[in-house]
């Protein structure tokens, strides 16, 4: 049976329990040998909070199933999270013109995985380094260090996409193991942001002159979402 856990968290999850019975063995051992007096409930105690430690990393590597709708005419959330901003930005650098700004915080307590908003081919990845601010600032996107993704749909529209992974003030790892020219499905997993973080999605404003579609806002501030499963904005076709 698949263990429901992303191979990107393996170092960590091997890593804790080693630590875990390093610790019991010394201790054990350290008392066996009168080296040191350590009460009972202080070894106890140590091994509790090192297994609270596991819980959690375990928890924080999780991998569930998701079950992606087939839905060419939406863009999936790339991140769970809670939308924390949503704005109109000039995008120059890609996309070329105003932009739907969509930010999503994860806390150290979501899923960690980032996946596709759609069907999509990398155009070019972009790493920045930076800052390390509170990641619920919309302000961090600019700041902070980050990795975007440029990508192009392959359904139409084939609009120019951007997904930016961004460290926070704990996040201090971001996995990305796509490349250039690659193409994902929609709800593809690409890779992740390690221990809290933010994740924004760019999708051009407006519809082109040249587009029979529109882009319509499926959420609001406050909205919790899950990646590859919460839609965050439809297409809909122009009237004639």
């Amino acid at each position: 049976m698949k263990i429901p856990l992303t191979k990107y968290g393996w170092p960590q999850v091997v890593i804790f329990p080693v630590v875990m019975l390093t610790t019991m063995a010394v201790c054990l051992l350290a008392v066996l040998a009168r080296l040191v007096e350590i009460p009972s409930w202080a070894i106890i105690s140590i091994e509790a909070l090192l297994a609270i430690v596991l819980i959690w990393s375990l928890a924080f590597f999780r991998d569930p199933y998701r079950p992606v709708p087939e839905d060419k005419n939406i863009l999936l959330a790339p991140a769970d999270g809670r939308i924390t901003d949503i704005e109109i930005v000039d995008e120059n650098h890609f996309i070329g013109g105003a932009a739907i700004r969509i930010g999503i915080f994860l806390s150290i307590f979501d899923v960690h995985i980032n996946r596709a908003p759609c069907n999509v081919k990398v155009e070019n990845i972009t790493h920045k380094q930076g800052k390390y601010k509170n990641a619920m600032n919309p302000q961090s996107g600019q700041v902070n260090e980050s990795n975007d993704l440029n990508l192009v749909r392959t359904d139409s529209p084939e609009d120019k996409l951007i997904v930016r992974q961004i460290s926070g003030a704990i996040a201090r790892r971001i996995v990305c193991v796509v490349r250039q020219g690659q193409k994902l499905t929609g709800g593809k997993k690409f890779g992740m942001i390690k221990f809290g973080s933010r994740t924004e999605l760019y999708v051009p404003a407006g519809s082109p002159a040249n587009s029979k579609f529109k882009t319509k806002c499926l959420i609001q501030v406050g909205d919790k979402v899950k990646a590859g499963l919460s839609p965050l904005i439809r297409y809909e076709e122009c009237p004639d």
